[in-house]
């Protein structure tokens, strides 16, 4: 494509749009994986929105790239929207670059993606290495023959009357039987009292009984659930009651293979290949501290140059593809449990959580100490890792702050690094924020803030027209200083003058819907002034529309392995709250939430980790105490304040949110 520029490049409507979106693809990569493009032409690219994550095979992308040149190596991160290549010339990669940039193509579920190419000096992605499969995990592969199998599937009648005492069900993720006893989805129990009459199926006592015999398995199960999966449903993570169900847990795979996630509290997941006829078997760490659960989706992550096996998925990126799944039905098989369950995790463990619950404060000093070792200084500790997370502001939060009158005074309690003090220029608004190092970085970006608690802010009383607490209530460990920092808030308030309070919500589904707290995906419009004045965007237009016109000398690159370290996580001392399973449902509303901390490394030193661009520490694992609300309890606790009226109250992807009134 030929392009005429002098000082300003004069583009076409198409071509503008076309280069914003490949500077916004080279810029998400930088700030959420940490891949750095370049201005000249090298042997290598990355290739957004050509990945396993969003439903682009091997096969089907090496068919565009070849087209180009010779491709030395494609890697393809597992779950990862884009890949990387490496051609044998670096004029094969500079063809690749003008020919397939913005092209076209159908993914493996017959959506259109579009393709947005930009050279890099190497690639840099976050490898797993070797890991093992989680302690008392083991995966048996072909259990039943291929007759077997057929004849176990024959026995389940989907169709059959929803009156018949094994109650099918039909959930919204997959459809769902029950034998022996019936699971009751809203306490994730069972009633040990009311046993199903007909008890298993026969056909299931053989297999069970050669399980037995041959040591697979050590006790005989009494209940049975069976699941069936349309390719695209699965079901959340999830670990099974301890005190509903004995140490073993059994799940046979039929119809289709699958890819199951566990996860362990401190961040470690392992992928596990189960294939189809196999049988998965779960105890002691593995059943019941892992989580376990299967990702919604219609393709799976699996490795490209051998048969599908059972075990880990690997992270040679080199040799990953997709595999279609099918409709997959699991049988699995468990033992009601009689007697409290003694397990060695008694922080996750809902029978000895009811002899020793969490270890709340019982005085306002011991409520502070909490604080001070699970807030305060975790935010001085992760302050740099946490800004780099928090560049998008809240649609709802900004609507407030614009729709106030000009010239307003507005107090942000708790402003973390500031993102909302320079919404609406038109206000004079002043952070605080118990974190020096986030004062730190809200004073670098030229904003007013300084350092206090927020249950004592120095300011006078009556003096601001607005305030916003965004994310810093659930933070107080006790009700009395909860409502005090409400208290706090309604003081520096003149009359009339409005707050708004956001809080974490202990439902994270809310009306049929899943929040997408902290997984937001949008360039900011301070980046995209960021992009818009980019130096290096003259060098970019030159590339993508007069490509092979430069002849700037590049050095060879090459693809370097990075190694994970093992997975470890900081004592907690002094606490027996439980620790919550990121992007899980809460259990408990008094929880210690984990952060794993990324770290920024050197100049020419590997990166890897796709977080703000920063290396993972697996050591480095902090958690902040959290009491996330349930619904009403906002509103509750704000109507023990004097002199304020409750204007609105809304939920906000994962959030309980009011604006008050002072009257």
């Amino acid at each position: 494509m030929e392009i005429n520029y002098q000082s300003n490049f004069k583009l076409n409507k198409t071509e503008k749009k076309f280069l914003r979106k490949q500077i916004k693809a080279r810029h998400t990569l930088l700030r959420h994986e940490g891949i750095e493009a370049v201005s000249y032409g090298t042997q290598s690219l990355v290739v957004a929105n050509g990945g396993l994550g969003n439903g682009v095979s091997r096969k089907q992308l090496l068919l565009v790239l070849e087209k180009c040149g010779c491709v030395e190596a494609l890697l393809m991160p597992p779950n990862k929207p884009y890949s990387f290549v490496r051609y044998k010339t670096i004029e094969e990669s500079k063809n690749a670059y003008a020919s397939l940039n913005g092209k076209e193509i159908v993914d493996d579920l017959g959506q259109k993606v579009i393709l947005y190419l930009n050279f890099v000096e190497k690639a840099q992605w976050k490898k797993l290495g070797l890991q093992a499969l989680p302690p008392g995990l083991t995966v048996v592969e072909e259990i039943v023959s291929s007759e077997d199998e057929n004849m176990l599937l024959e026995i389940i009648n989907w169709a059959e009357d929803i009156d018949n005492q094994n109650f099918q069900k039909s959930l919204k993720h997959r459809r769902v039987k029950h034998f022996g006893y019936e699971f009751y989805y809203e306490n994730n129990n069972v009633d040990k009292d009311k046993p199903l009459p007909e008890g298993l199926p026969d056909i299931c006592d053989s297999f069970l009984e050669k399980w037995l015999a041959e040591g697979y398995i050590k006790h005989k199960p009494d209940q049975l659930t069976v699941n069936q999966y349309e390719p695209g449903q699965g079901i959340p993570a999830h670990v099974d009651t301890h005190s509903a169900f004995e140490d073993e847990i059994i799940s046979l795979s039929l119809g289709s293979e699958v890819v199951m996630d566990f996860k362990h509290p401190d961040g470690v997941t392992v992928q596990v290949m189960l294939p189809r006829r196999s049988l998965l078997v779960m105890r002691g760490e593995s059943r019941y501290l892992w989580t376990h659960g299967i990702t919604p989706r219609k393709f799976d992550t699996v490795q490209a140059s051998e048969p599908y096996k059972s075990g880990i998925i690997t992270s040679d990126i080199g040799d990953l593809t997709l595999s279609k799944r099918g409709i997959r039905t699991s049988f699995t098989f468990r033992k009601v449990r009689h007697t409290p369950c003694t397990c060695s995790y008694s922080l996750v463990c809902d029978s000895q959580r009811k002899e020793t619950p969490p270890s709340l404060p019982g005085s306002d000093k011991e409520a502070s100490q909490l604080e001070q070792e699970y807030v305060h200084r975790v935010y001085e500790e992760i302050a740099g890792h946490f800004s780099s997370t928090r560049h998008t502001p809240w649609p709802h939060v900004v609507d407030f702050l614009k729709a106030l009158p000009d010239g307003s005074i507005v107090a942000d309690i708790g402003c973390g690094n500031g993102k909302y003090l320079g919404i609406n220029k038109e206000l004079y608004m002043i952070g605080c924020d118990h974190s020096k190092n986030l004062v730190d970085i809200c004073r670098k970006r030229q904003f007013q803030a300084f350092v206090c608690d927020a249950l004592g802010v120095p300011v006078r009383s009556g003096s601001c027209d607005a305030c916003i607490s965004i994310a810093v209530i659930h933070h107080f460990a006790t009700p009395e200083r909860r409502v005090a920092a409400l208290q706090e808030i309604v003081r520096l308030l003149r009359p009339g003058g409005k707050a708004l309070i956001y809080v974490w919500a202990m439902e994270q589904e809310y009306n049929n819907k899943k929040s997408k707290y902290l997984r937001g995906n949008i360039i900011s419009q301070r980046e995209k002034e960021e992009i818009k004045n980019d130096k290096s965007t003259q060098a970019l237009l030159e590339q993508m529309f007069n490509t092979g016109s430069q002849n700037s000398a590049s050095s060879v690159t090459s693809i370097d392995d990075i190694q994970k370290k093992e997975s470890s996580s900081k004592k907690l001392t002094n606490s027996e709250l439980p620790v919550h399973t990121s992007r899980t449902s809460f259990h408990s509303q008094d929880v210690l939430v984990p952060w794993h901390l990324k770290t920024k490394t050197c100049k020419n030193k590997p990166v890897e980790t796709f977080d703000s661009g920063g290396s993972h520490d697996p050591s480095l694992v902090f958690h902040r105490y959290y009491h996330v609300f349930r619904d009403g309890e906002l509103e509750a606790t704000c109507q023990t304040l004097s002199k304020i009226n409750i204007l609105q109250s809304y939920y906000d992807q994962g959030n309980w949110c009011v604006i008050l009134q002072k009257v």
